[in-house]
C-alpha cells in the first residue's frame, strides 16, 4: 500500500480557533505528544506572527527530531526571513508558503492583481530556496480560484523550487466531486505537477471537510494537512483521527497508509482538548464520548455476542481499553444481567425478571441509570446471596 504523509497544523490552524491559544510550554508538549504519534510534518506555528510564536516554533524546532518541522510564512521576504530564524537549527528545515489565488481573495483583501500575484508567488519561493531544502506553497481558498491562472502560479512555484504544492479548500466550499476534480485538472494542465507532492487542507465550514480529504487522496494526494480533534477556526479542519481511522478501517477500499501509532490517538485527542479548554462532542467520530458507547437493547445484545456487529472500530485501535454499555430506558435484559455480572452480582433468571421492571420504570424517569442506582436495585439479592 501506498503512504500518505500526515501534516498535522494543529499548533497553527487549530490554534487560530478562538479561544484555543497555547502558551509556550504547552505548545512543545504538544508537538512532543505529536512526534510520540509519529506524525511526518507538524506545522508549529505562524513564526512572523508574534515574538511568543517565534520563540514556540524555534524551541520546537530544536527539540522535535522524528517529524519534520515547519512554519507559516506569507509570500513576502520578511516572513521568510523571520521563518528562516526559527527553523533553521531543526534538521530538515521546511517552510510553508502561501498567497490568495482566488479572486475575491487577490481583489478585496490583497488589493493585487493577478499578475502581481503570480510575480510575488515565484519570487518568494525562489528566496526561499536560498535558504530551505524543503519548500511547500499554497494557494489559498483554491477551491474558489480560477484553475487556468491558479495553474499559472502552480507551474512557476514548482519551477522556482517547490517541492510540495497545496490546494486548500480554505472556506470549506467544495463537495467531494469538486475537490477531487481541481486535483485532477492540476495534474492534467500543469508542467513539472509530478515532480512535486500535492497536499489537501480542507475547512469544515459546510461539514465536508474529511469527505474532501478523502476523495482527493482518490486522485493522487499524498499529504494530508489536518488538526487533532478537528480544530481550527470557524467550524474548523479535516480531524486527523476521522481520516487516519477511515484510511485503517477501509484500507480494502483506499489501499493507503500512514505511520500514525494508532494507539495514541485518545491520549493526543485528550491532550488537545484539555489544553485548549475544547470539549470533544459526545458524537464526535472516533473519539467523542459515545463513540464506543451503546444504550439500545439490540445494539447491547450484538455488541456482547460480537463486538463487530456494531463497532466498526475497535476501541482498542485508539488506545481505549473496551467499548461501554449505557444502561437507560432503551436497554435490553442482556445487558442488564451483564453489567450485575460485572459489578460481581450474579442474578438468576427470575431475579432478573424481578428487578428488570424496576429498573425499566427508573430508566423512564432518567437519561441514565448510575451505577449507584444499580448498586441500590441490586441491594436485596447481593443480602441474600450473603445469607
Amino acid at each position: 500500500m501506498e503512504k500518505v504523509e500526515i501534516y498535522d497544523t494543529t499548533l497553527r490552524d487549530g490554534e487560530q480557533s478562538p479561544g484555543c491559544s497555547l502558551n509556550e510550554e504547552e505548545k512543545v508538549q504538544v508537538a512532543q505528544q505529536l512526534e510520540h504519534l509519529h506524525v511526518d510534518v507538524i506545522e508549529a506555528g505562524f513564526p512572523a506572527a508574534s515574538p511568543e510564536d517565534f520563540k514556540a516554533v524555534q524551541k520546537i524546532a530544536k527539540i522535535v527530531k522524528k517529524s519534520t518541522v515547519t512554519g507559516l510564512a506569507r509570500s513576502i521576504k520578511s516572513d521568510i526571513d523571520t521563518a528562516w530564524e526559527a527553523l533553521k537549527e531543526t534538521e530538515n528545515p521546511r517552510i510553508h508558503i502561501f498567497i490568495a489565488t482566488s479572486p475575491i481573495h487577490m481583489a478585496d483583501k490583497l488589493k493585487k492583481s493577478p499578475e502581481e500575484v503570480l510575480k510575488m508567488a515565484v519570487e518568494s519561493v525562489s528566496y526561499a530556496h536560498k535558504c530551505f531544502p524543503q519548500i511547500e506553497f499554497s494557494c489559498e481558498d483554491a477551491s474558489r480560484s480560477d484553475y487556468p491562472f491558479m495553474s499559472r502560479v502552480i507551474e512557476g512555484a514548482i519551477k522556482a523550487g517547490a517541492s510540495v504544492i497545496n490546494l486548500p479548500d480554505t472556506v470549506g466550499y467544495c463537495s467531494p466531486e469538486e475537490y477531487s476534480g481541481m486535483f485532477r485538472y492540476v495534474q492534467e494542465h500543469v508542467p513539472g505537477i509530478e515532480k512535486v507532492r500535492l497536499s489537501c487542507h480542507c475547512h469544515n465550514d459546510l461539514g465536508m471537510a474529511a469527505a474532501n480529504t478523502l476523495a482527493s487522496i482518490e486522485t493522487g494526494v499524498r499529504q494530508v494537512e489536518c488538526t487533532v480533534n478537528g480544530v481550527g477556526e470557524r467550524a474548523g479542519n479535516a480531524a486527523l483521527e476521522e481520516i487516519a481511522v477511515a484510511l485503517h478501517v477501509r484500507k480494502d477500499h483506499y489501499k493507503m497508509m500512514t505511520q500514525l501509532k494508532m494507539n495514541e490517538i485518545a491520549k493526543t485527542s485528550r491532550m488537545i482538548s484539555r489544553f485548549m479548554n475544547s470539549p470533544i462532542a459526545a458524537t464526535k467520530p472516533v473519539v467523542g464520548a459515545n463513540a464506543f458507547a451503546h444504550e439500545a437493547g439490540i445494539h447491547q445484545d450484538g455488541v456482547l455476542k460480537n463486538p463487530q456487529t456494531y463497532e466498526i472500530i475497535s476501541p482498542a485501535l485508539i488506545g481505549l481499553d473496551s467499548g461501554k454499555l449505557v444502561l437507560g430506558k432503551h436497554s435490553g435484559r442482556h445487558a442488564f444481567r451483564n453489567k450485575a455480572t460485572e459489578m460481581g452480582i450474579h442474578l438468576t433468571d427470575e431475579q432478573v425478571n424481578q428487578s428488570f421492571h424496576v429498573f425499566k420504570a427508573l430508566a423512564d424517569q432518567k437519561k441514565v441509570v448510575t451505577d449507584q442506582d444499580l448498586r441500590i436495585l441490586f441491594a436485596p439479592f447481593q443480602r441474600a446471596a450473603i445469607r
